[in-house]
């Protein structure tokens, strides 16, 4: 491995001298082209200087013939003088003499108007001389200064090129040193290694006829009793149990229960201030009940008459959220799958805000433009206009860092371990701007309402809504604060608390893994309870397993004995209020058949009368033998065995005739009655008997179903402990195998080892030598 780095590091080192060896030629040519330009422009300098020069020696000497020609000027002047003077003496003589005067006059007047002006021409060319050398002294000392500091920038690369290249130089050859010096450990140590083999096989060969005879029963006591070492492999040690901490868990129920409050502190306020807002927009700039309001203020109130579809589920997800800490469980980010349906409510909450976004901007924009409207009341409309801008934000982030944090419980490679904690910091940063996009809400809008009070239309209605609203809006903000400070001063707590795994790992590899190891935690923690639990006198295997039909079949039988109990109970109440009902029938035909009789006897007398009435009764009672023979023929076809039907016809015509051969009437109704009663009786048996008979058949049936059930899940344990046992087998047989191995694996590393360590030395060498000469 320190090979490997080394070569690594080796190989870095050589890239970034292939980088600044290509770096130096360019800068080199650079270089070498500044130094050329350099040159040209001293030359051009050094011209530019001697025609300076020139130019100089012809001024001095113009300015020396400007002398003497002004001295001669001041001669000529003097003359002039004192010819005026003589002149007013001798005029006569000077009348004589003046045409020679005027013609030296007009030939000195006209010399020296040439040197005037030849002396006006040499100053003007003098002065462009001098303006065009200045120009041309400033440009070249500029550009002289530029390639200056360019020389020594590109001498200060070169020179910390320089130095980094020795600073290699001198790094390389001492991690050449080190490494010589750890191939001469290395293969002293392999000397070493090969003296303790030698010795090792030694004391194997006479410890070789000493463990022959334990082998085979010590390999089989390495292969039913050593334990998998899953510690080695992340994905096996993600299923262990990690150290339960109880204060840890009842920690995080106590915060999540804030957190709770907290939420639905914020989801009435949230509530409340969508409500007023709907009750704001259809009042004021138009009050809906006296005008219609504009479309986009009703579309704007219809959306937000839709708010507790997006609220209230925040506060149920956040509920789910907190009953799924308990106690018992191990809370990390990985476990909390509810956390995920919280993140949606709060992505189906953020679609509502940016549903209702334009909406509300639009609104604030048309109510600027209404003539109700000033200026000052315009400008708190705009402060709104960015602040629910603002507010729409703050949610997009927090979802955004919510949905992050539920990606451990569903997708673990989408967020790492060592974020955890920048997204935690970023919430608490988030809340803390929720907090203050709040206090600017509930600012401007008690500026707002304070505005619209003196608006000449106000009405009490409006006053009353926004002091609801501006209550809502405080309330929210007091929640905002509240959580935001919670969530800030527990920050450390969350991210030490929701990010630590099983004891030698770092994390859990999926949430797969991780609801795993809750169901060995439940395994573990009813193992331990099973064990605290004092052993009662059981029954012996043998006993139990030939008495567990039995046992199966007798609480099967209890259960449906007491199915049956209840259905009789049904019955038997339902029995006696058809009882009842009849009873009272009975006693009113009685009633009935008295008053009849009554009037009979009163109204019949004499002889006649009595065959008028024989001769009547005996329709009536032929009627009476219909009724009854239909209604005996109808309940018997109710019975299904074919031995009740005939009895039931024999019956009917044994009543037949009975009813033809009886004299009076009573006896013909005892014969019905009693017939009857004994058909409800023989009805009742039967009704009784088939009831017993399919309950019975019922709690066999569950019985049986129930053992079925039974088998197939013991079928499905054994073959499960089954493919088990066969893959330890053949994962025990591997490793006994790999372990055989594993020796000869070592000492062929260390060999090759050292070869890479040889090549990589040579290489270095080679590496060494040509960052000399090119350093040389």
């Amino acid at each position: 491995a320190a090979a490997a780095e080394l070569q690594a590091k080796y190989q870095k080192l050589a890239q970034e001298y292939s980088k600044l060896r290509a770096q130096n030629q360019v800068l080199k040519k650079g270089v070498v082209d500044e130094q050329a330009n350099s040159a040209s422009l001293k030359e051009q300098l050094k011209m530019k200087d001697q025609s300076l020069r020139k130019l100089q020696q012809e001024m001095d000497s113009l300015t020396f013939r400007n002398q003497q020609l002004a001295k001669r000027v001041e001669l000529l002047q003097d003359e002039l003088a004192l010819s005026e003077a003589r002149g007013k003496k001798n005029k006569k003589s000077v009348e004589s003499s003046s045409q020679v005067s005027q013609e030296q006059k007009s030939v000195f007047n006209e010399d020296l108007q040439k040197k005037i002006e030849e002396n006006e021409r040499l100053h003007i060319l003098f002065f462009e001389a001098d303006e065009q050398h200045k120009r041309l002294e400033a440009e070249l000392r500029s550009r002289l200064e530029v390639l200056e500091t360019d020389a020594a920038q590109h001498q200060a690369v070169v020179d910390s090129l320089t130095k980094k290249y020795t600073d290699t130089i001198e790094k390389l050859q001492n991690d050449k040193a080190k490494l010589e010096i750890k191939s001469q450990t290395l293969e002293r140590e392999a000397k070493d290694c090969r003296l303790r083999t030698e010795e090792c096989q030694q004391q194997l060969k006479n410890l070789q006829a000493a463990l022959g005879s334990r082998l085979e029963e010590s390999l089989c006591i390495i292969n039913e009793k050593v334990p998998f070492n899953d510690t080695r492999s992340t994905r096996y040690n993600a299923l262990n149990v990690p150290l339960h901490n109880r204060r840890n868990q009842l920690k995080l129920r106590d915060l999540a229960g804030q957190a709770l409050a907290f939420v639905q502190e914020l989801v009435t306020a949230l509530l409340n201030f969508h409500t007023y807002t709907e009750q704001k927009v259809q009042i004021f700039p138009i009050d809906s009940a006296t005008d219609t309001i504009s479309p986009l203020n009703q579309k704007f109130s219809q959306y937000l008459h839709e708010n507790a579809s997006y609220v209230r589920p925040l506060e149920e997800g956040m509920l789910h959220l907190f009953e799924s800490i308990t106690e018992d469980t191990v809370t990390v980010l990985e476990t909390t799958v509810k956390l995920k349906f919280f993140s949606e409510h709060l992505a189906s909450y953020l679609g509502f805000l940016r549903k209702i976004l334009p909406y509300q901007l639009k609104s604030l924009e048309e109510e600027c433009e209404s003539s109700l409207c000033t200026a000052a009341l315009r400008a708190r409309n705009m402060e709104l206009h960015r602040d629910m801008k603002r507010l729409t934000a703050v949610f997009e982030k927090l979802h955004t860092y919510v949905s992050l944090l539920a990606l451990p419980s569903t997708r673990p490679e989408g967020l790492l371990r060592t974020n955890y904690n920048f997204v935690f910091t970023n919430i608490a940063a988030s809340l803390h701007g929720f907090h203050d996009i709040l206090k600017d809400i509930s600012k401007h809008y008690s500026q707002k309402a304070t505005l619209e009070q003196d608006v000449p239309t106000a009405t009490q209605k409006l006053i009353t809504t926004n002091d609801c609203i501006l209550s809502s809006v405080a309330a929210l903000t007091n929640g905002a604060g509240k959580m935001a400070s919670f969530f800030s001063n527990n920050l450390d707590h969350f991210t030490t608390s929701l990010s630590y795994g099983p004891k030698g790992g770092t994390e859990f590899i999926s949430p797969l893994s991780a609801e795993c190891m809750l169901q060995y935690k439940k395994k573990a923690a009813a193992y331990m309870k099973s064990l605290k639990k004092p052993c009662a006198d059981s029954v012996p295997y043998e006993e139990a397993l030939a008495n567990r039909r039995v046992l199966l079949s007798s609480t099967e039988s209890r259960e449906g004995l007491t199915q049956q109990v209840q259905q009789s109970l049904e019955k038997i109440a339902k029995l006696e209020q058809e009882k009842e009902h009849w009873m009272l029938e009975a006693q009113l035909a009685k009633i009935k058949l008295e008053k009849e009789n009554q009037k009979l006897k009163n109204s019949l007398s004499g002889h006649l009368t009595e065959a008028i009435q024989e001769r009547s009764v005996l329709p009536n009672t032929a009627e009476q033998k219909k009724e009854t023979t239909e209604k005996s023929l109808r309940e018997p076809i109710k019975s299904t065995s074919l031995v009740s039907i005939q009895s039931t016809k024999h019956k009917c015509c044994l009543l037949k005739s009975l009813l033809f051969q009886a004299p009076d009437v009573e006896s013909r109704e005892d014969l019905i009655k009693t017939h009857y009663m004994a058909r409800i009786a023989e009805l009742t048996s039967h009704l009784q008997l088939a009831d017993s008979k399919s309950v019975h058949f019922h709690a066999e049936c569950r019985a049986l179903a129930k053992r079925l059930s039974l088998a197939e899940k013991s079928k499905e344990s054994l073959t499960e402990e089954l493919k088990l046992a066969s893959q330890n087998i053949t994962r025990l047989q591997a490793s006994k195998l790999s372990s055989n191995r594993s020796y000869e694996d070592q000492l062929s590393m260390m060999s090759d080892h050292l070869c890479s360590m040889n090549e990589t030395l040579t290489k270095q060498r080679e590496e060494i030598d040509t960052l000399k000469m090119a350093s040389k």
